[in-house]
C-alpha cells in the first residue's frame, strides 16, 4: 500500500503541534486507540524531531509524516528520524526537487492554478490545499479540479467535524488535514482521553462517508 493509499484509507490526517516531546507517546497512543494511526507532526516547534523519533520507534506501523517543512534541512531531519512523508505549507522548488530525487513522498501547499502547474512539472499527483477555508474551501478545489482533473487534494486549514463531510464526499479529496481532534491545549493539558474520543468521532465520520 502506498502513502497515498494509506491517506485515502484514513481520510483524516491529524495535524499535531507538540511543545514537549514527552507528550508524543501519549498522543500517539490516543490516535492508535482511537482508530487513526496517522499523524502529521509539524516542525513549528523544536520538539518535532524528537517527537517523530519517539513515535516511530514505539509505533513502527503508524503513518507519521512531518508538516510545516520549509526547507531541505528540515526534510532531512524529519526523514532521518523516521518520517514517512513531508508536508509543506507552500511550494518551494528546492524542497520538492530534493524529495522527488530521493523518492520521498511530498505534499506541497498550493492555492492557485499557477502553483498546481508547477507541481505538474514534478509529476505530483496529490497536493496540499492550504489554508483551505481562507481560500474558498471546497468551491475553489472544485474549480481547480476542472482543468487539473488528475490532481487530488489534501485540504488543511479550517477543517473541522462540521465541514469535513462536505470535503470527503468529493472524489478529488484524498484526505483532510485537521487539528480539531488534537488541539494544542488538549495536548498541553494532558487530556488524551478527550483526544481519543474526538479521534473516534472523526473516524466514524470517515466511515459514514467512505464506508
Amino acid at each position: 500500500m502506498t502513502i497515498n493509499d494509506e491517506l485515502r484509507k484514513y481520510g483524516v490526517v491529524p495535524v499535531v503541534v507538540l511543545d514537549d516531546s514527552k507528550d508524543a507517546l501519549p498522543l500517539a497512543k490516543a490516535l492508535v486507540d482511537g482508530g487513526l494511526p496517522c499523524a502529521e507532526v509539524t516542525f513549528r516547534t523544536s520538539a518535532a524531531k524528537e517527537a517523530i523519533h519517539l513515535i516511530v520507534e514505539e509505533y513502527p506501523d503508524m503513518l507519521v509524516g512531518a508538516g510545516t517543512v520549509l526547507n531541505i534541512e528540515q526534510a532531512k531531519d524529519a526523514i532521518n528520524v523516521g518520517a514517512k512523508f513531508i508536508v509543506s505549507p507552500g511550494f518551494d522548488d528546492d524542497l520538492v526537487r530534493y524529495c522527488k530525487e530521493n523518492n520521498i513522498p511530498v505534499f506541497p501547499g498550493v492555492v492557485t492554478p499557477t502553483e498546481v502547474m508547477k507541481a505538474l512539472k514534478y509529476d505530483l499527483k496529490v497536493l496540499k490545499f492550504f489554508p483551505a477555508e481562507n481560500y474558498g474551501g471546497l468551491a475553489t478545489i472544485k474549480a481547480l479540479s476542472a482543468p487539473f482533473n488528475n490532481i487530488q487534494f489534501m485540504p488543511t486549514g479550517g477543517i473541522n467535524s462540521k465541514n469535513i463531510k462536505d470535503y470527503l464526499t468529493n472524489n478529488k479529496i484524498i484526505a483532510c488535514g485537521g487539528s480539531w481532534m488534537v488541539k494544542k491545549e488538549l495536548i498541553n493539558e494532558g487530556k488524551f482521553d478527550v483526544i481519543e474520543s474526538l479521534v473516534k468521532e472523526a473516524v466514524s465520520i470517515v466511515k459514514e462517508i467512505r464506508g
